[in-house]
C-alpha cells in the first residue's frame, strides 16, 4: 500500500473502462485524483460515450477508498477547457505529480483509401491533439512544482504494429510514441519521466460492441459474444481473448511509482504476446 502516496494524479477518459481502473488503483495506492471526462457522445464513434453519471461513480469509488477526487467534464480536443481543468484541480488539491492521459476513441473500420474526412479528423483530434493537449495542460505546472512526475500516455499494440480497416486508429496510436519519446528527452532534465502503454483488446465499451465485434467476426452479421472472444483470443499468444482493465492499472501504478524511477521514453506492452504471435 501507499506507492503513490500523498500524490495527486490526473487522469483523462477517467468516467468508466480503463481512466476509471486507473482512478481507482492509483487511489489504492494513496493517489487523489482529478478526474476528467467529456461525458458525451462523440460524432463518427460508433458507441455511446460516458455520462456524467459514470464521472460521478468513479470518483465515488476513489472517494470510497478515503482519497479525494475532483470530477471535471471536458473535452480533451479543447485545450483552453483542459488548462481550466487542471486549474480547477490544482485549486482543490494543490499539487500535480501524475499524469495518465487515456482518453481515446475508435471510428468504424474502412480502408484508409476509402476513409472519410471525418473519421480520419475526429481521430487525430482526440487520440493525438487531445493527448497533446493534456500534456501542455500540465507540464507547465509541473515544471513550475519543480518535485519530478510521472507522465503515462495510453497508446495500444496498435502503436507498434499495423492492423488492417483502422488505419487512422494505428496512425494516431503510432503518434503516441513519437510524442511519448519527445517529451521524455525534452523533460528529463526536470525529473519528469514520460512512458506509454500499449495494451491489446480490453473489455471496455470501446471494444464490447457490435461495430468492432464485426471487425473480429466479418463473416457474421451479427457475432455472438463466444464467436467474437474466440476471434479475440487468436490475436494473442497467451490463451486469454483480452486483457482486464486492471491488468493495464497495474503497468501504469508501476510506472509512475518510485518502483521505475529510472524508467523513461520506454514502450510497455500489456498485451498477452500480441506483439510476438
Amino acid at each position: 500500500m501507499g506507492r503513490v502516496a500523498g500524490k495527486v494524479a490526473f487522469i483523462t477518459g477517467a468516467a468508466r473502462g480503463q481512466g476509471r481502473s486507473h482512478a481507482v488503483r492509483l487511489a489504492e495506492e494513496g493517489a487523489d485524483v482529478i478526474a476528467l471526462d467529456l461525458c458525451g457522445d462523440v460524432d463518427e464513434v460508433p458507441y455511446a460515450g460516458a455520462t456524467r453519471r459514470d464521472l460521478d461513480e468513479t470518483v465515488a469509488a476513489v472517494r470510497a477508498l478515503g482519497r479525494r477526487a475532483v470530477p471535471v467534464v471536458a473535452d480533451t480536443r479543447d485545450g483552453p477547457a483542459v488548462s481550466r481543468a487542471v486549474a480547477e484541480g490544482l485549486a482543490e488539491l494543490g499539487r500535480l505529480d501524475l499524469v495518465c492521459a487515456n482518453a481515446g476513441i475508435i471510428t468504424a473500420p474502412a480502408a484508409l483509401h476509402e476513409m472519410g474526412d471525418a473519421a480520419w479528423d475526429v481521430m487525430m483530434d482526440v487520440n493525438v491533439k487531445g493527448v497533446w493537449n493534456t500534456c501542455r495542460a500540465t507540464v507547465p505546472h509541473m515544471l513550475e512544482m519543480g518535485h519530478g512526475g510521472s507522465i503515462v500516455l495510453t497508446s495500444s499494440v496498435a502503436g507498434l504494429r499495423a492492423y488492417p480497416s483502422i488505419g487512422n486508429y494505428v496512425t494516431a496510436k503510432h503518434a503516441i510514441v513519437g510524442l511519448m519519446r519527445t517529451l521524455a528527452v525534452e523533460l528529463a532534465p526536470h525529473g519528469i519521466r514520460v512512458n506509454s502503454v500499449h495494451p491489446t483488446q480490453v473489455p471496455t465499451p470501446m471494444i464490447m460492441n457490435d461495430v468492432v465485434s464485426r471487425m473480429f467476426v466479418p463473416e457474421s452479421e451479427r457475432p455472438t459474444p463466444a464467436e467474437f472472444e474466440a476471434a479475440s483470443a487468436e490475436t494473442n499468444l497467451l490463451p486469454v481473448p483480452w486483457v482486464e482493465p486492471v491488468d493495464v492499472s497495474n503497468a501504469v501504478l508501476f510506472l509512475v511509482s518510485d518502483e521505475a524511477r529510472y524508467v523513461t521514453g520506454v514502450t510497455l506492452p500489456i498485451d498477452a504476446g500480441s506483439l510476438v504471435r
